[in-house]
């Protein structure tokens, strides 16, 4: 990190604030940050939503670089207490492993958007060059994730007439187009006031399409 000591100096008042305070800070700042980027970001924005005084805000995180990187461990923290520790790798079936996945990711997806929409911006925008620290950790990250779909799975449950590579393949790009398409329906509402039933039993009867399809039948497996 660029400014280490003076961040961790400063984020060391910040952490004293209360809870709701950091909050409204961080969130005003993770939203700013992933609407419009780093360098089109706007600080008199985020004290605006803040409902702070700017020169509180450089109070705490130095300046803007300093907030940036900030909100970066912060959002990867987050993804990896709230996402990513919560995915269960006994489950070795590789469709009941998606399934699980899917459900706990659109529950953290739905409790952090800024946080999602905030990393997803940061892994796409080519121009950001950030200190070494921040790319390792972030590429610790993804390789966290990627091995959170593979690891000990169970291969011999699929048809010995496929490509399992292959397979795996077409099973995510159908469960994250499902995915993809239930956050656009569900866009704007408040999902902790709607029965998610429904949508989960559709999304189970896909699964069951999945397995048909590429998984062996009960006498191949006897």
């Amino acid at each position: 990190m660029v400014y280490k000591g003076e961040v961790c100096v400063i984020t060391k008042s910040f952490n004293s604030l209360e809870p709701r305070k950091q909050h409204r800070i961080i969130h005003a700042a993770l939203k700013e940050f992933a609407e419009k980027g780093y360098d089109q970001a706007s600080t008199n924005q985020i004290v605006k939503d803040a409902k702070i005084g700017k020169g509180m805000l450089f109070y705490y995180f130095k300046n803007k670089q300093g907030l940036f990187h900030y909100l970066i461990d912060y959002a990867i923290d987050t993804v990896e207490r709230e996402y990513l520790s919560r995915i269960n790798m006994e489950e070795r079936n590789f469709i009941e492993r998606l399934s699980q996945i899917t459900e706990v990711k659109m529950t953290y997806y739905y409790e952090n958007p800024n946080v999602s929409n905030f990393i997803s911006n940061i892994y796409l925008d080519d121009e950001l060059v950030l200190p070494d620290n921040f790319k390792n950790r972030l590429d610790e990250m993804m390789e966290n994730g990627v091995s959170k779909l593979y690891e000990n799975i169970d291969y011999s449950l699929f048809r010995s007439d496929i490509d399992v590579e292959k397979a795996f393949q077409l099973i995510r790009w159908s469960i994250e187009g499902y995915q993809n398409d239930l956050l656009t329906k569900l866009s704007g509402q408040n999902i902790a006031s709607l029965n998610l039933e429904p949508y989960w039993d559709e999304f189970y009867a896909y699964l069951d399409i999945l397995k048909t399809t590429f998984y062996k039948t009960e006498a191949e497996e006897k």
